[in-house]
């Protein structure tokens, strides 16, 4: 049996990342139990109890750093990932916190694995330094995408050195019937699902603006549809949802009852089923359209980071529009295609859905088969 401690943005509530732990536990457990092993994690959470509630893992308090150096030193590594964890765009802690906690590691000995992570944007020259120095002494370092891969590189990590993989929400199954697993079906009718995604961005929200415009649209070429507005992360997403629902039902563009909320889970296997439930999402969230790429639905991206673009990329998909940009008749006649005809778009894509699913077991295996040494 081994034991590992994982380091994320977990214990919030985002269902992003809480799909990201979700995911590299079942993937550490699947590859275990191929090698006929066991593993014990250890997650540092933003909130131990319910973490340990809704996984079934042993968790510490990730700021308590006494225990963070306890839960190591008893550990046979350190998972660092994944997510965007170092980036400088939304403060100045997080690079400083999860490169601290990779010294720590080293302090007690233990070997650290970099689990698909998304490097950047690093807007600091100071940090570069040391996060190449950081991931040169990592014993196995892996990163979501090629842009991440080429920023490495360009902070001194031999490219040998970087594997790039999927997400690791690409490989997340979709789990049992939930209780909420209707997803609204008690509304009668044979409207198709469009699921969305909005977050907030600009202090303006003109790019919600933007994203209800094009809903707009998409009513406006007499495509009836019920929009299911999916909460990624519980209160923000609610509530930036609830704008667009509001300057949807002011316009008249939907009725009450084609306008949805849904549950904001706790649970990251329930919003899979929920996106599955969709006939096409348009998402801002990037998890959004990683669901939904796992459950082989069509997809359309707005993007306002390029951890978007570069998702979208490896389906050989360009984003809708932007946070900045968007023209809501183009993208309510791609809205249009795809609900009209789903099927050419699942199978041009599923090759690549398959090969992203596959590849993302990869980091798993490759931690398992090191620690066994």
């Amino acid at each position: 049996m081994y034991r590992l401690v994982l380091s994320g943005y977990y214990g919030f509530k985002n269902s992003g990342d809480e799909a990201v732990l979700k995911s590299i536990l079942t993937a550490l457990e699947e590859a275990a139990d191929a090698a006929g092993v066991r593993v014990e994690p250890i997650v540092l959470s933003g909130d131990p109890e319910w973490t340990s509630r809704q996984y079934g893992v042993e968790a510490v308090p990730r700021m308590k750093l006494a225990e963070v150096r306890r839960a190591l030193k008893a550990s046979d590594g350190l998972i660092s990932g994944g997510g965007s964890l170092l980036q400088d765009a939304t403060g100045m802690g997080s690079i400083p916190y999860y490169l601290g906690i990779m010294e720590i590691a080293r302090w007690c000995g233990k070997p650290v694995f970099v689990y698909a992570q998304g490097i950047g944007p690093v807007n600091r020259a100071m940090f570069k330094p040391f996060i190449g120095r950081a991931f040169k002494r990592a014993q196995y370092v892996s990163v979501r995408d090629e842009e991440s891969a080429a920023l490495l590189r360009g902070y001194g990590v031999p490219a040998s050195r970087v594997a790039v993989v999927p997400d690791p929400v690409m490989g997340l199954p979709p789990g049992g019937l939930g209780a909420d697993e209707t997803g609204g079906a008690d509304v009668v009718d044979t409207l198709p699902v469009v699921g969305v995604s909005v977050r907030f961005w600009r202090s303006d929200r003109a790019d919600l603006d933007r994203a209800a415009a094009a809903l707009e649209a998409l009513a406006a070429l007499g495509v009836r549809a019920r929009l299911r507005f999916l909460p990624f992360h519980r209160g923000a997403d609610e509530d930036s949802s609830r704008y667009v629902m509001e300057r949807l039902a002011r316009t008249g563009a939907y009725s009450e009852r084609e306008l949805e909320l849904a549950p904001a889970h706790d649970d990251p296997q329930q919003m899979l089923r929920e996106v599955g439930r969709c006939a096409l999402l348009i998402g801002m969230r990037l998890h959004s359209l990683i669901y939904a790429a796992n459950r082989e639905v069509p997809l359309l991206g707005i993007s306002y980071d390029p951890k978007i673009d570069q998702f979208l990329q490896r389906l050989g998909e360009k984003a809708i529009g932007t946070t900045e940009s968007l023209d809501a008749q183009a993208a309510a006649e791609r809205a249009a295609a795809l609900l009209g005809d789903p099927e050419a778009w699942k199978s041009e894509k599923m090759s690549s859905i398959k090969r992203l699913k596959e590849e993302a077991a990869k980091p798993a295996q490759q931690i398992i088969a090191f620690i066994r040494k």
